[in-house]
């Protein structure tokens, strides 16, 4: 499988300290010799990573004009997971599960955005359809700052039979439309649930809206109708966040 670039020094520090495994090769800007950089020497070092010096320029292009801080680490792309995994993950759930379903996302920037804020909600997995969703790829982890490699990306065949799965399990399911009557505010979203995310302009498909237990909405008071779904992720995750420490 073909390797992929990541950029940056906190990027390069998490991958090795969380998936030190996936490391295949480090590039360094010759004469980058502050403290930052030669924490990330040592880590790399103690993990027996192989490391080039390169020029400036060289990791540009690698980096594909990305703000490479004078480190690109080669890297085997992360492996998204499947049904087998989820259910195998929600058996072993010693509390309330906590997802988040995201429904025709297809940029890997909102992905790893939204990988960034889930993981830092506590959120146990996120489920995307196979079919247009954003890849797990170099750019998604990225965005994520190490999410990527801790929050798991479950992509599933068939979204809706899913949805109705995780009912039988005795999750609620949480939708989000601009046209919902009731704020997020107001929502239960204590106990077991997945919070669903259309995508952005056409929202939930048809059929995931018709799977949700009920609908949410954010009190939008300017002249700007929606949020980037990455943003609005984070205002919905943290509200349910939010209930849920208060009700424990």
């Amino acid at each position: 499988m073909r390797p992929e670039y990541i950029f940056g020094i906190h990027a390069a520090t998490t991958t090795l300290n969380r998936d030190s495994k996936r490391v295949k090769g480090m590039w360094i800007q010759k004469g980058r010799n502050d403290n930052r950089m030669q924490k990330l020497l040592d880590l790399a070092a103690q993990q027996g990573i192989r490391m080039q010096w390169t020029s400036r320029k060289e990791l540009d292009d690698m980096a594909e004009g990305g703000v490479h801080q004078g480190v690109v680490v080669a890297v085997e792309p992360i492996q998204a997971k499947n049904e087998q995994f989820l259910d195998s993950m929600l058996d072993k759930l010693e509390e309330p599960a906590f997802l988040l379903v995201l429904d025709g996302v297809t940029d890997p920037h909102n992905l790893g955005a939204c990988l960034r804020t889930a993981d830092a909600a506590s959120v146990h997995a996120v489920i995307a359809p196979k079919d247009k969703s954003a890849p797990l790829n170099a750019t998604a982890s990225k965005v994520a700052c190490g999410a990527a490699e801790v929050v798991p990306y479950v992509l599933v065949t068939n979204l809706a039979r899913t949805l109705k799965d995780l009912q039988q399990r005795g999750i609620w399911i949480t939708g989000t439309a601009g046209e919902a009557q009731t704020l997020i505010y107001d929502a239960d979203l204590k106990g077991p649930m997945a919070l669903v995310m259309g995508a952005e302009g056409k929202g939930m498909r048809r059929l995931t809206r018709e799977h949700c237990d009920h609908l949410v909405k954010i009190d939008m008071a300017g002249e700007v109708s929606s949020l980037n779904v990455s943003v609005a992720t984070g205002v919905c995750l943290f509200e349910a966040v939010r209930q849920r420490k208060a009700g424990s």
